[in-house]
């Protein structure tokens, strides 16, 4: 008994010791998954004004700190801890992406959205954006030069680059200026063809369809309930017609319902399969391009399912879209989208003059 009882404790000490290197090497893979997420923003804070305010007294034992914001009577501060990443849908037809021969040919930011991870609060958010929104655009010629930079649709940016890497950084710096120079930690594009694919790994999207859709897919009724599966994802991701007048503020808002289920049928497979996301990841590689890696996917993955997210939790760039000769442009409310700023990436701060 004393023999199989020595063997029993020298086998339980080595499973434990397979345990304990197991996870040391899970955190130790998540630990550098945040590191890597950390270095790769351009930016360390935005660049919201007002940085250099120095009072002349104060009440308060917390000293002014030069990145905090004063904004209707009350101090903030950035969530520096706040992960950030950039979704686009790429307007292309290719399943599989592909470098363009020239930089002018990229394909254009049909969806732009910011998945927002907050663990303060423990809550994910999401920033829409409209691609027809009038920003900053850098424009360069088919060698990859840069030319000038002229106030475009923001979602034309994506096009001048390769359709990879490039166009995809091109991309960020644009909706980062426009945001004040967001830090932006990640992005993720994949080409609108790639949908149905997508979709049907997360086992399909449950949808209400806002407006009639039958011109493009007879089972899209206005009012509909409708479990999206297969072209049929496509089509309510990316029908509109162009020649009527704001056609994309309807489609962003399916767009926006689409990233509310998208999210959602996520949390439930990785509640029910904690290595799903890191799965989906992997199997997704061919149809995007994204410098964020596996080992980042392994640190964020389980704030998939831990974090709180409803539909209150997607947030829309507000402004109004006017007519521009053949053109529709989307022009931002700035007040709005500063306040979004600093209620979504900011935090309040107890001091007193």
């Amino acid at each position: 008994m004393r023999g199989k009882g020595s063997v029993f404790l020298i086998i339980w000490a080595s499973l434990m010791t397979l345990i304990v290197l197991g996870l040391v090497g899970f955190e130790m893979v998540r630990m550098f998954g945040k590191s890597n997420l950390s270095a790769k923003s351009a930016t360390s804070t935005p660049m919201m004004g007002q940085t250099d305010y120095v009072p002349v007294e104060t009440g308060s034992a917390t000293t002014w700190q030069s990145d905090w914001v004063r904004y209707n009577g009350e101090v903030y501060d950035y969530n520096e801890d706040i992960t950030t990443f950039l979704i686009m849908g790429i307007d292309k037809d290719d399943k599989v992406v592909t470098p363009v021969i020239d930089e002018i040919d990229g394909g254009q930011a049909d969806a732009l959205f910011l998945l927002v991870l907050d663990p303060h609060k423990n809550e994910i958010k999401v920033v829409g954006i409209n691609r027809n929104a009038m920003a900053d655009v850098d424009v360069y010629d088919e060698y990859g030069r840069y030319q000038t930079t002229v106030v475009a649709q923001i979602s034309l940016q994506h096009g001048f680059g390769d359709g990879m890497e490039s166009s995809c950084e091109y991309q960020v710096k644009a909706v980062s200026n426009m945001f004040y120079q967001l830090p932006i930690h990640g992005y993720v594009a994949v080409n609108m063809s790639a949908i149905p694919e997508i979709n049907d790994m997360v086992g399909g999207v449950d949808v209400v369809v806002p407006e009639d859709l039958t011109k493009w897919d007879k089972t899209l009724k206005e009012g509909a309930k409708v479990h999206l599966e297969g072209e049929h994802a496509y089509n309510f991701v990316r029908s509109r017609d162009v020649h009527v007048y704001a056609s994309n503020d309807a489609r962003l808002e399916r767009q926006r319902q689409y990233i509310n289920g998208f999210i959602e049928a996520v949390r439930e497979k990785s509640s029910e399969d904690p290595g799903f996301a890191v799965d989906l990841f992997k199997s997704v590689n061919e149809v995007m391009v994204t410098n964020i890696s596996v080992d980042e996917v392994s640190y964020l993955a389980p704030y998939i399912t831990g974090y709180s997210f409803d539909s209150s939790d997607i947030i829309m760039v507000e402004g109004t879209t006017r007519k521009n000769g053949d053109f529709d442009e989307f022009i931002v409310d700035e007040d709005a989208l500063y306040q979004t700023i600093i209620d979504t990436f900011y935090e309040k701060v107890d001091y007193v003059d």
